[in-house]
């Protein structure tokens, strides 16, 4: 990628166009032209047989000058730096600041490519082509442009793994307005892409995200808690602020009814054979648990087989 100011001082991010694929499109442009020439040589020829050997003459040079020369320039005049051959492979001349190029600018490209190209017959300007960081020839190093890529892959978004549901809704008292935009990027990529990473080296990156995360928000990592389980969980948690700020608090709530109240200390995970609730920073994991009484407003209707304090199966607030 090939990052470019605009006038603007708006950085913009460029794919340069490399040796191949610009030889191709050169190629394309060159048998487009020389048909067009040939067309046009056989009508002219047939038209002026009448004329002598020096009006011939005159003739032919002007068609090569107008048809090789002149209508390449004006052709990546009129479509801004598409001719036939970067259509087709997806490429486009921009100016050194990502604009659109003029006349000017495609006037000394023609007139330096019938030398590098014409007649050296392209190993000018593929010499230049190497010897470039960003693939530019002559005509472009003189005309202040560049070939780019338009059409570049794109990668889908991958999906972040929700967290387990017993540590759902356990983050919300967490400050988060001092992690940057970096770290946040550097997580969710991670969450997408840890089932392609080996078991060990995903478990130290996580562990060394979950340690800056923690430095960040003030709060240490819960004991007990994988550290890929406490990023996916505190991602969640500000994927639910971003959508109570969106669309209010009753998206949040009609989500999550019987979420688990938010506390000040870490979650610990349920036993692997257990069937009760989870322990809780604070409290013994054989400890009673205490549930504040909900409100009639948002108390779920009880099932006949349901014990009195039972939590939810789930606690998975979906993202934004």
């Amino acid at each position: 990628m090939s990052e470019l100011v605009t006038g603007e001082a708006v950085a913009l991010e460029l794919r340069p166009a490399r040796l191949p694929s610009r030889a191709l499109a050169v190629l394309l442009d060159l048998v487009a032209a020389m048909a067009v020439y040939v067309a046009v040589t056989i009508v002219l020829v047939t038209s002026t047989a009448s004329l002598d050997e020096a009006a011939q003459t005159a003739l032919s040079i002007a068609t090569f000058v107008l048809v090789l020369v002149g209508g390449p320039i004006a052709v990546e005049t009129l479509s801004h730096g598409r001719s036939l051959g970067k259509l087709a492979c997806g490429l486009r001349v921009v100016r050194d600041d990502g604009g659109p190029i003029r006349f000017r600018h495609a006037l000394v490209r023609g007139l330096i490519g019938v030398i590098e190209i014409l007649m050296t017959l392209g190993v000018v300007a593929c010499i230049a082509s190497f010897v470039s960081a960003r693939g530019r020839r002559l005509g472009d190093v003189f005309a202040g442009t560049l070939v780019v890529r338009e059409r570049i892959p794109v990668t889908r978004t991958g999906f972040v793994p929700p967290p387990p549901p017993w540590l759902a809704g356990r983050f919300s008292g967490l400050d988060l307005s001092a992690v940057p935009d970096g770290l946040w990027l550097a997580v969710r990529q991670y969450l997408t892409r840890m089932q392609q990473l080996d078991p060990q080296v995903g478990w130290s990156m996580a562990e060394r995200l979950a340690s800056d995360l923690a430095e960040r928000t003030g709060a240490p990592v819960p004991q007990g808690v994988p550290p890929a389980a406490y990023l996916a969980a505190v991602v969640q948690e500000r994927q639910a602020r971003e959508a109570r700020r969106a669309f209010g608090s009753d998206v949040t709530r009609a989500a999550t009814p019987a979420a688990a109240p938010a506390t000040s200390g870490p979650a610990a995970p349920p036993e692997p054979g257990g069937g009760g609730t989870p322990a809780v920073h604070g409290r013994p994991a054989g400890a009673p648990e205490v549930v504040s009484e909900p409100s009639a407003e948002e108390r779920p209707a009880e099932s006949p087989a349901g014990s009195v304090g039972e939590r939810p199966g789930t606690g998975f607030v979906p993202p934004a």
